[in-house]
């Protein structure tokens, strides 16, 4: 696992981005289906506790040696493990219970955009003509799927509370997604011990509230099974590979992978509930991967960020 970490070429951070948005997406289908089975703030507390847990053992070592530059930056490091592990994924978990599959699905994919606005503003990081070529291609795969190839039904979309709290969810994580690449110098596993752990320890009193207000888990095996997924592979292994991912090539270049989320859930619509395959899933595949190969490639220097 170290020395996959340690790896610094772009065609790793590529395969590690790619199976990052197939874990997440696979996310996205458990958070909806653990919906009234647990409780949402109590899907993110176990999402993280267990994620700790098991990060821990791993990340122990280099916690100690990585110590003193965490307790230097220790603000910085309490927003990042509080947008980007903290609160994103309950508020995410919260307007899963809400929203419909496709406003999700468009929300997401505003991603990008906004990590490349948050980039420019926070460090004026500036986006080549092939970058923004490339952001706009993806999206208009994503939009093709997501409408199912009609793209008059985007006149009949509506916005209901829990539109407003994902479009909020996904400021919130492409804002962590823009603030990575300022986080300290500390290893990979340090850092996802640390962010692990305090997400755990801020969901912890928001899931003692559900408790109190009668929300339990039903357990059974489909609890069980959706706890580990959020917290072994959406938890550790997603979060790992993301964060290495941007000290590889960078937040504007990484968020645009997001649109392979919609991709990847379309496909899992497919092999997992048996839906018929589409045209518009081929045509919508096609401008994503498209859009991503422009969009990931390298930026010339004459347009590159500091």
């Amino acid at each position: 696992m170290r020395s996959a970490l340690t790896s610094r070429t772009e065609a790793t951070a590529y395969a590690f981005l790619v199976l990052t948005m197939a874990i997440w997406a696979g996310n996205h289908v458990v958070g909806r289906w653990a919906d009234g089975i647990i409780p949402p703030m109590t899907l993110a507390f176990i999402r993280w506790g267990i994620a700790a847990l098991l990060i821990l053992p791993f990340a122990w070592r280099d916690l100690k040696s990585d110590w003193s530059v965490i307790r230097a930056n220790l603000p910085f490091m309490l927003l990042l493990s509080v947008i980007g592990s903290g609160l994103y994924n309950t508020i995410q978990y919260i307007a899963l219970t809400e929203t419909t599959a496709t406003s999700a699905g468009i929300f997401n994919s505003w991603n990008p955009v906004l990590v490349a606005a948050f980039g420019a503003i926070l460090f004026g990081e500036r986006l080549s003509a092939r970058q923004v070529i490339g952001l706009a291609t993806s999206l208009m795969g994503v939009m093709i799927i997501v409408l199912q190839g009609d793209l008059s039904s985007v006149s009949s979309l509506t916005f209901n509370r829990g539109d407003l709290i994902m479009l909020f969810a996904i400021a919130m994580w492409a804002l962590y997604t823009a603030l990575l690449r300022a986080r300290p110098a500390i290893s990979t596993l340090a850092f996802s011990a640390f962010t692990f752990s305090v997400a755990g320890l801020i969901n912890l009193p928001l899931a003692a509230y559900e408790y109190s207000q009668g929300l339990e888990v039903i357990w059974s095996w489909k609890a069980v099974a959706a706890s580990v997924y959020v917290s072994l592979f959406a938890g550790v292994i997603g979060y790992v590979l993301f964060t290495r991912s941007v000290e590889i090539i960078g937040a504007t270049r990484t968020g645009v992978f997001s649109h392979l989320i919609p991709l990847f859930v379309a496909v899992m619509a497919v092999a997992v509930l048996g839906e018929e395959p589409r045209l518009f899933h081929a045509a919508g595949f096609a401008l994503i991967l498209a859009g991503v190969y422009l969009a990931s490639r390298t930026p010339s220097p004459l347009v590159s960020g500091t």
